[in-house]
């Protein structure tokens, strides 16, 4: 059984032929989180870093990193996206991290949402690695999708 869509019947890594699928509305949403010492996140709320507001360029790095997804993942395909928003908040432990990427296409947008996740936890990563090298990247995941013959799908709690 090879459900794998991603490999051809020799087994070979190939992108998955899309043109037969209809064009429609698609959306994902993924999240993460960064937890860190109550010392570092008190800094990023405080206003105190050296590098500036890691959370608004954070956010910004994630949107640009889900414009870049084809081209770190070999297998997606270049979408044109219609929406990505990013959102960071502050909790007791770190940073929450929300992204949501929107496109009318032949093909979904979840590898775009948890790209720009993975991007934006990781730029909070290297602006604060100098005061904080203890900080955790996790629980990235994808919690919603919508559109496509799969149709919509929420993440069970």
């Amino acid at each position: 059984m090879n459900d794998l869509t991603h490999f051809d019947k020799e087994g070979r890594a190939a992108m998955v032929d899309v043109g037969g699928k209809a064009v429609t509305a698609r959306r994902a949403v993924a999240i993460g989180k960064v937890s860190m010492r109550a010392q570092t996140l008190k800094l990023i709320t405080s206003g105190g870093t050296k590098k500036g507001d890691v959370i608004s360029i954070a956010e910004l790095a994630g949107i640009m990193g889900a414009k870049q997804t084809a081209n770190l993942i070999p297998l997606c395909h270049p979408l044109p996206l219609s929406k990505v928003g990013v959102k960071i908040t502050a909790v007791d432990d770190g940073l929450n991290v929300w992204a949501e990427t929107k496109t009318a296409g032949q093909t979904g947008v979840e590898m775009e949402a948890l790209t720009a996740v993975s991007i934006a936890c990781l730029t909070v990563y290297d602006m604060l690695k100098a005061v904080d090298r203890n900080m955790i990247i996790g629980e990235i995941k994808l919690v919603e999708k919508s559109g496509g013959k799969s149709a919509d799908w929420t993440q069970e709690q």
